[in-house]
């Protein structure tokens, strides 16, 4: 495989042998001095262009990257199209195991650019086309901080309205529908809550990462532990009680944040809503 050193090469090499190319920037995780350095890192790469119509017409100077294993260019697809505008992405995992997410963007869109990637490197500028980027910190697009009142109330009706939608599934035996409202929904105001707690209590902003992948490291033990326990849904009964455990743990939270914070928390609701769910399994089982 080959090291970072001689793919930032590469990079560079590449984009100086093509008169289309004025500048390259890096961003994502490599970019940021603070994420973990591991192997399955992708090389999120900018190619600043002046026109990329030829690039996309003759493809032939993408193999000077090595042998590609697959590859993907969401702005050629109709299942999952892209929404990067006038730009043109080329998502490439080679046989070495390294990947580059290659976007060739025209110099009229580096500001909107800009405005949605927080983590930009500049590898090769001839042409100062960079040269306005502030130094901000690293980690800003992934950071949480305490919420306003309002956003916390939107979290917790967001949490328990939704978690009505489980119980549905549930009672219908609708596995799939459960479960996915259970996941990406209700866990996902979850961990954000719990997010929110740990900023709280370490008294600064954190980062969390994408896909919240971080979150488990601030926890304590017994979090970490009930968090990672919410996802067995083997079977229908663990969904059940994956559902009443998220409550549990959603509520225990928001408890201690309002109390933290002076917020209000609707408990009233909650427990509605708790009773509600274990009413509707007993009547799952009568049925």
């Amino acid at each position: 495989m080959r090291q970072e050193d001689e793919m930032l090469a590469l990079i560079k090499q590449v984009a100086q042998k093509l008169p289309q190319v004025k500048g390259v920037a890096l961003s994502g995780s490599r970019a940021n001095p603070h994420v973990p350095k591991d192997i399955f890192q992708d090389y999120d790469v900018v190619y600043l262009v002046d026109e990329k119509d030829s690039l996309l017409k003759e493809r032939s100077w993408l193999k000077a990257f090595g042998e590609i294993l697959i590859m993907q260019c969401p702005e050629e697809m109709t299942l999952f199209p892209a929404t990067l505008g006038d730009c043109f992405t080329f998502l490439m995992l080679f046989e070495d195991n390294n990947r580059i997410d290659l976007m060739l963007c025209p110099i009229k869109n580096l500001p909107d650019w800009l405005k949605i990637e927080k983590v930009v490197l500049p590898l090769w500028d001839p042409q100062n086309l960079l040269a306005d980027i502030k130094k901000t910190n690293h980690d800003s697009f992934y950071l949480h901080q305490a919420p306003s009142q309002a956003e916390f109330t939107d979290c917790c009706n967001e949490f328990w309205w939704v978690s009505t939608y489980v119980v549905k599934g549930l009672w219908r035996k609708e596995w799939l529908y459960a479960t996915d409202h259970l996941y990406n929904i209700c866990q996902k105001e979850l961990r954000r809550l719990l997010s929110w707690q740990v900023a709280l209590e370490q008294g600064c902003s954190v980062s969390i990462g994408k896909n919240d992948k971080y979150l488990l490291n601030y926890l304590s033990d017994e979090i970490r532990q009930s968090l990672l326990d919410l996802l067995d849904f083997t079977t229908g009964e663990k969904i059940w009680q994956s559902l009443y455990k998220t409550q549990n743990l959603f509520h225990q939270t928001a408890v201690k944040f309002a109390e933290m914070s002076g917020f209000f928390y609707d408990a009233k609701t909650a427990n509605a809503v708790k009773k509600y769910s274990h009413n509707w399994q007993h009547q799952d089982d009568k049925s």
